[in-house]
């Protein structure tokens, strides 16, 4: 009966391939728009976790988030190193800067400020050059999405960019900056460049100002926990310190509940949803009908209402599969070939094959059952009047 019930749903190619392609429609909107919110959610914690080394962040109690930069005097630093559990802590400079290109361009980056000796906070993962050349006169490193997007040099308007790469000259402020490397790193959450150098040197090429340290990276002791730590450091200092993990998680709350991103994005999914569950469950409800007759002989032949449900059910869980298959198999397509532009790139996890999944097998479901009443209701004699 199976068989037979495979035979009814490749025979009638013209809503087999409609099934498939609203099926497969919808599943781009609920794979594609959700891997987009969550690279976008991720990039508001980007820095921290492109930072794995420190697992305490302190900061002035006026900061919401990672991006929310308020600077504090530098002695706070001093005063970090002297709370108990404390193993280091060093400074960091995070802060918007206009930058002036070759060609006389100017965009804003961001700027970021490592300390002079170590260097904690600076990428892992370094393209050309190295991280030690940031203690060459002048030196700064630039990620690879500003190198290659608002950073890059163009001859003209029409002629296509070039990357800056080493040895190119940038200019803060009046003040010139030689690139010495280029590093990957997280895009921000605005897709501006990120441009590293010393902690020194950012206080020189950014706008004066009273107060330069927007944050302080510690590391807890051995045996010590960083929320403990945390807790001790903002107790004897009037300063908020988070470990890591917590300052991620804050910073995700506070993009989440002071912008729309959540709202605008779910809207879509849920318009997606909507949309495929109305056009699978009227193909599929149209495709029972035809086949009605079939299911009625069947019937009357003594199959049991079970038997005929679980053809249904084989019939849409196909349908089901191979239209999710489609549509994330197109959506994994578009991602490979859009990965390394700048902006937002839509990250496919597994969670989120099997969530997108699971809704897409809802949908399924729902049209088969409720084309399954129609079958379960069907009176045999009806079949075999004239």
């Amino acid at each position: 009966m199976f068989h037979i019930a495979l035979k009814m749903l490749f025979g009638d190619p013209g809503k087999y391939l409609g099934i498939i392609t609203a099926i497969a429609l919808s599943s781009v909107i609920m794979v594609q728009q959700p891997a987009m919110l969550v690279d976008m959610l991720s990039q508001t914690y980007g820095t921290i976790s492109d930072i794995s080394l420190p697992d305490i962040w302190v900061m002035d109690p006026g900061v919401k988030s990672v991006d929310d930069s308020k600077p504090i005097q530098d002695t706070q630093l001093y005063r970090v190193r002297g709370v108990r559990g404390v193993e280091w802590a060093v400074p960091f400079y995070k802060g918007m800067q206009k930058v002036r290109l070759e060609n006389g361009e100017s965009a804003m980056c961001q700027l970021v400020g490592l300390d002079d000796s170590t260097l904690i906070g600076g990428p892992a993962v370094m393209l050309k050059g190295r991280l030690a050349d940031l203690h060459i006169p002048d030196g700064v490193i630039v990620d690879e999405s500003g190198a290659r997007g608002r950073l890059a040099k163009r001859a003209c308007e029409e002629c296509p960019p070039v990357p800056i790469g080493v040895g190119d000259i940038l200019e803060f402020n009046d003040t010139r900056a030689l690139v010495v490397g280029v590093a990957r790193s997280t895009p921000s959450f605005m897709s501006q460049p990120v441009v590293f150098t010393t902690y020194s040197r950012a206080k020189t090429l950014a706008l004066s100002e009273r107060k330069m340290l927007s944050f302080v990276l510690a590391k807890a002791k051995q045996g010590e926990a960083p929320e403990a730590v945390a807790r001790r450091i903002s107790a004897e200092t009037g300063l908020t310190a988070y470990s890591s993990e917590e300052f991620k998680q804050a910073s995700l709350e506070h993009i989440v509940k002071h912008t729309n991103i959540l709202v605008n994005i779910g809207f879509v999914v849920l318009i997606g949803f909507v949309v495929g569950t109305a056009v699978t469950g009227q193909i599929f409800y149209n495709f029972t009908l035809d086949n009605l007759r079939y299911f009625g002989v069947f019937k009357a032949m003594g199959a049991s209402d079970r038997t005929l449900l679980g053809m249904i059910l084989l019939q849409a869980l196909l349908v089901g599969f191979v239209g999710f298959g489609f549509g994330a198999g197109a959506t994994a397509a578009f991602m490979h070939a859009t990965a390394g532009g700048p902006g937002p790139q839509a990250k496919l996890t597994w969670q989120l094959l099997l969530g997108s999944g699971g809704a897409v097998m809802f949908i399924v479901l729902l049209a088969a059952f409720i084309s399954a009443r129609k079958v379960l209701r069907l009176e045999t004699a009806v079949v075999f009047k004239a």
